[in-house]
């Protein structure tokens, strides 16, 4: 079975599917490997690492594409790439397969199977296998760093003989795995911590982190079996949005976190929101890609409102691709060793396996998963 690594299309990804230390282990599987010359190289790999681990390097996107059984991606590949792969090979990694999933009908008419990492189940058995929260972690220390970068202050209490400068304050909006990780890199750099979240069982967690959790009574809003927040009722929004409003105004970053996995992120921080925050504040909408937490967020772009800095930087975890890189690889590895056949060297698509079931989207020229069916039409 050959397994292919490309570079990543997209113009601010810098990660890469799989590093040389992951390839090892595969080639150790008896598998095949195929790197394109340079894939690696913003994740610190070159192509002479990827080599001594024992894969083989080429330039010809076009014959890794044909010749390939299984592409290993960061991102969805382009619908080109999906039409030069050969019949009824596979695709695994970030597919996005809520998002305009029409780009990947090119998998339909060739038979591919189409494996979406974003649907791997949060489960004990899938931890190891879980990208999306090993990606989001890593995008919780960067959005900290990136809103440290911007702001116009030291985050840290600092006692000089000139006198004392006191911690920057910083607001955290949802405790997922990003903003809990979040809190965990303010709080080590020094800064006073305040967090939200609508599920009140997570209220332990921020307080183990050493944060302050900021209440809000809305009700029933317990989380979901996989984890995620619920979406809320327009009069819980509405209870949420004055509690905001009241901790922004006091606030030198707000980070925001929230996101409802299948939907459009909630809007929770309004644009009059960040008008009432201090001149050289900075807001970071970690979920502007999904529709955004921020009323004024705009994706890829850095937006001053009033002195107020808005951050709109998708995929955060792009922003250190060295690590990501290293345990989105991990992912991809344990997956495929989860279902590898040592008597075939093969990959055993078994769908009474509730993870392949999760997250096999695209098989046999079906779509399998219903809602990407509806969405598809």
């Amino acid at each position: 079975m050959l397994i292919t690594v490309l570079k990543e299309t997209e113009s601010l990804e810098n990660r890469v599917a799989l590093i040389p230390a992951s390839i090892k282990k595969l080639v150790g599987l008896k598998a095949d490997v195929a790197v394109e010359s340079g894939a690696g190289l913003m994740a610190g790999a070159s192509d002479a690492d990827y080599e001594a681990a024992g894969a083989r390097i080429s330039s010809d996107r076009n014959a890794l594409l044909a010749s390939c059984d299984l592409l290993a991606c960061v991102g969805r590949p382009s619908e080109e790439d999906l039409s030069k792969l050969k019949d009824g090979a596979a695709v695994l990694g970030f597919v996005r397969p809520f998002d305009d999933p029409q780009k990947l009908a090119p998998a339909l008419s060739k038979g591919l199977r189409i494996l979406s990492m974003e649907m791997i189940p949060r489960s004990t058995l899938a931890q190891k296998m879980d990208a999306l929260s090993s990606q989001a972690n890593l995008a919780g220390y960067a959005a900290v760093i990136v809103a440290a970068q911007r702001l116009n202050r030291i985050l840290p209490m600092m006692t000089t003989p000139a006198g004392t400068i006191s911690p920057a304050r910083v607001f955290i909006i949802g405790a997922g795995v990003a903003g809990l990780q979040a809190i965990a890199t303010a709080k080590r750099l020094g800064a006073r911590v305040d967090a939200f979240d609508v599920r009140p069982e997570v209220e332990e967690q921020i307080k183990s982190l050493g944060a302050k959790f900021v209440k809000v009574d809305l009700g029933e809003t317990a989380g979901t079996s996989q984890g995620y927040a619920k979406q809320l009722t327009e009069e819980q929004l509405q209870k949420q949005r004055e509690l905001m409003a009241r901790q922004c105004a006091i606030s030198d970053v707000v980070i925001t976190t929230a996101q409802v996995f299948g939907r459009k992120a909630p809007m929770i921080i309004s644009t009059e929101m960040v008008r009432s925050m201090h001149p050289g504040s900075v807001v970071v909408d970690m979920a502007v890609e999904t529709g955004g937490n921020v009323e004024c967020s705009k994706l890829n772009e850095e937006v001053i409102v009033e002195g107020t800095r808005v951050v709109g930087i998708a995929n955060l975890a792009r922003n250190v691709p060295v690590p990501s890189s290293q345990v989105y690889s991990s992912n991809i590895l344990n997956f495929i060793e989860h279902f590898w056949n040592k008597e075939t060297n093969l990959i055993n698509y078994n769908l009474e396996d509730e993870i392949m079931k999760s997250c096999l989207i695209i098989s046999d020229k079906k779509v399998l998963n219903e809602t990407v069916q509806n969405l598809m039409g």
